[in-house]
């Protein structure tokens, strides 16, 4: 395992335990707006780890902003009883990216809790599917997270099913350049090196939909360690 690995690996390990204290404390509870929740986050990030700087925008999404895909801004909502909610952050440690995204479920909905466990489940299908393979293209693993979707009786609500992620700032993830994204016009090897020569590390993100419901949930981390 090389030394970038090893850090992204690490920077991974204290955005869980930034997960897991958020729960600890009970920030997730209904009444809250998502900026709210999103300050109060930041907030304990800081406690814990001396952190203010994150690599793309800190996102929480409530009810039917749990549709939304990551470049929309919609409107900030109050988290509801019986609600579903979910929370993505790129936190930097030490020059080291992560990116993180958890769902939460609020009450005890059977569809919103489905949802909750598909998403993890296929994530880890994911990874499984790429592990198999020794080539393996952006398009083809965002084609196959959609058959995941199918799979689980869900809609597949994101453009990307993952990037790039490193040493901050890692390569540029501007919209032209598709290789750097789990995108269906990723025709590149996955496991091809970077223009220096190295390995490059990505994060593999499931966003599960039921635009009927207006129901979405989020789960993501580093697919390559």
């Amino acid at each position: 395992m090389n030394t970038s690995t090893k850090k992204l690996i690490e920077a991974e390990k204290k955005a869980l335990l930034l997960f897991q204290e958020i729960e600890k404390r009970g920030l997730i509870i209904p009444g809250k707006t998502e900026k709210k929740i999103n300050t109060e986050i930041y907030n304990l990030a800081f406690e814990l780890f001396g952190i203010k700087l994150y690599w793309h925008k800190r996102i929480v999404r409530a009810g039917k902003n749990t549709l939304k895909p990551y470049n929309e801004n919609p409107e900030n909502l109050t988290l509801q009883k019986d609600d579903i909610l979910f929370i993505d952050f790129g936190p930097v440690f030490e020059e080291w990216e992560a990116d993180f995204g958890r769902t939460y479920v609020i009450g005890n909905d059977p569809l919103k809790t489905k949802l909750s466990q598909d998403i993890e489940k296929a994530w880890w299908e994911g990874k499984e599917y790429f592990e198999s393979r020794n080539r393996i293209t952006g398009a083809e693993l965002y084609l196959h997270t959609h058959e995941l979707a199918k799979k689980y009786d869900w809609e597949f609500g994101g453009e990307i099913a993952g990037h790039l992620i490193g040493h901050f700032p890692h390569e540029s993830l501007e919209n032209e350049l598709k290789t750097n994204y789990i995108h269906p016009e990723n025709h590149v090897d996955m496991r091809a090196l970077n223009q220096n020569g190295d390995s490059r590390s990505w994060i593999l993100e499931i966003h599960f939909v039921d635009s009927k419901k207006e129901i979405g949930g989020f789960f993501e981390q580093l697919l390559t360690f």
